[in-house]
């Protein structure tokens, strides 16, 4: 597969300023017209159609898991704690299925290639993001790749596949993907390289083999940073939307 270098391309997104400390509405899009998906969809074919090849445009759509017994310890918040906690996430992943409806009504283009995470709070996290919206055949891709940070946490450590194919049998898992999770140790915890280099692998996986522009991602917080590192965004600990341009290394 060829080497790639990626680029964030600004001035369609808030996201390429300082974050806010809500989901931005359009999840960012600066234009706020009637027709602004329209205008920017039009956006990002010109741009496929106006570079030489091996320069591509696609968007994405970066979206954190909504929950996970992992994120905070019971006995040491306590109770109340736990459930506002929990409120608060499951209430985020609701914003943005509700976003995702209301800009539905204004030409937002829902993703053509959609990829998950197999870890099961992600792949909830991804049927609840896209309830009702999606054709009966768009169906979301599990990816081993898309992980958090691995090592030495449990909560990190993926079902198996049979697992993962019976609970999620609308969900496509993808090719190689091995019975038991090869990727997770007990005793090493990933360095931020190393998810680096895995979150460049899907984007390198994407560009090679997707002829789409809109993707989707669902994936957790350490994975997200990696790919904004990759790509050269700013940090952001909400989900963006971001374009993204790939060229090829000499």
């Amino acid at each position: 597969m060829p080497s790639r270098i990626y680029e964030t391309v600004v001035g369609y997104f808030v996201q390429d300023r300082p974050e806010p400390a809500q989901l931005p509405a359009r999840f960012g899009l600066i234009d706020d017209s009637p027709d602004r998906w329209t205008r920017f969809k039009a956006s990002i074919q010109q741009l496929n159609v106006d570079t030489l090849d091996p320069v591509q445009y696609k968007v994405f759509f970066l979206g954190r898991h909504g929950e996970g017994y992992h994120n905070v310890a019971l006995p040491k918040h306590g109770r109340q704690a736990w459930d506002d906690y929990w409120s608060k996430l499951n209430g985020q992943v609701d914003e943005v299925h509700a976003e995702w409806q209301k800009e539905h009504r204004f030409g937002i283009p829902l993703p053509d290639k959609l990829y998950c995470s197999p870890l099961t709070r992600a792949i909830q996290t991804n049927e609840r993001t896209f309830s009702g919206l999606l054709p009966g055949d768009r169906k979301t891709v599990i990816v081993e790749n898309i992980r958090e940070l691995l090592g030495i946490h449990t909560c990190d450590k993926r079902r198996t596949r049979s697992y993962i194919q019976e609970t999620f049998p609308e969900y496509v898992i993808e090719e190689g993907f091995a019975e038991e999770d090869q990727l997770w140790n007990p005793d090493i915890r990933e360095t931020c390289n190393d998810i680096d280099v895995r979150a460049k692998e899907v984007l390198d996986m994407i560009f090679e083999c997707d002829t789409e522009h809109f993707i989707s991602i669902t994936a957790h917080g350490g994975f997200i940073k990696a790919f904004l590192r990759v790509t050269g965004h700013l940090e952001w600990s909400l989900p963006p939307g971001v374009v993204i341009k790939a060229s090829r290394e000499s």
